[in-house]
């Protein structure tokens, strides 16, 4: 097997590491440097940004085309299918969502259509984009950033800020101290039972901790973990060669269900957690 840049045959192995490496930048003894970053928790990872943020103006730009070109008479394709995305995300709004704000709708349809198309760049052939980047001289591009952590926890963490937020807003502090310390196990108020009042809170709090921090640890494990093992079957089928055309159709083919069904679940859990931050029990 030949390398991207060209300077030989490379084993499996490199081959698969080659691809699963994102091109990352950070500060190494006072200075900027490329691909050295092992074990720098401040490294940046350069493509799993870049690619997201171009996706998100496309997003931005297409719908904003199309809102402002929008008749009320035959609409084209590109409207009807915007038009059905929004239908889409909005009837699931209305269901789910059971508070009132104006960002909950908004926040599902940027959630849902930017996620998928991250989510869709698996669906190109491995080799394209990284022989391209190697061609003018960047030695690493994983183009799914979906695959990557760093930018799904990041996305999680953002819903997990909302979530905190929604819920002082609704019930306050007082009613956000009182869900972590209160519940499940209500303490008791009087008698010789008050005795066992502070364990029985301390408890409440540890519990209600762990399931308030889970929720954005499982919004970014379950999206990276998916996308992270579809990468993956895609490049140990590349490995193939020229035979990979019919496996990778099929594989292809099965996959859009999965990056569509994972934008879906990203979006729907975060009007969830939202919905129950703005409830009161």
């Amino acid at each position: 097997m030949a390398s991207e840049s060209g300077h030989g045959p490379v084993s499996s192995g490199d081959y698969i590491q080659h691809h699963l490496q994102n091109l990352q930048l950070c500060r190494a003894d006072g200075e900027w440097v490329w691909n050295q970053c092992a074990g720098n928790f401040w490294a940046v990872n350069v493509d799993s940004m870049v690619i997201s943020i171009v996706l998100g103006l496309v997003f931005i730009l297409l719908f904003r085309s199309v809102a402002k070109k929008s008749t009320k008479g035959t609409p084209g394709k590109m409207q009807a299918a915007v038009e059905i995305i929004v239908d889409f995300v909005d009837s699931n709004v209305r269901d789910t969502f059971h508070g009132k704000s104006k960002l909950i709708a908004p926040l599902a349809l940027t959630i849902f259509v930017w996620v998928f198309m991250m989510n869709l760049m698996d669906l190109l052939p491995v080799d394209w984009l990284p022989f391209t980047a190697a061609a003018v001289g960047v030695p690493y591009l994983k183009v799914v950033p979906t695959a990557d952590v760093n930018v799904t926890f990041a996305m999680s963490l953002s819903v997990f800020i909302l979530i905190v937020a929604y819920t002082i807003k609704s019930k306050g502090v007082g009613g956000f101290v009182a869900e972590l310390t209160l519940h499940p196990i209500a303490p008791p108020t009087k008698g010789l039972g008050i005795i066992a009042a502070p364990l029985i809170i301390t408890f409440n709090l540890l519990l209600e901790t762990v399931s308030l921090l889970a929720k954005p640890l499982s919004l970014s494990l379950r999206l990276f973990g998916n996308m992270f093992a579809g990468e993956l079957i895609f490049i140990l089928i590349a490995l193939v060669g020229w035979y990979q055309l019919p496996l990778h159709f099929g594989w292809a083919v099965f996959h859009v269900l999965i990056v569509t069904l994972q934008a879906f679940i990203f979006m729907m859990l975060t009007i969830v957690y939202l919905s129950l931050a703005s409830a009161e029990h």
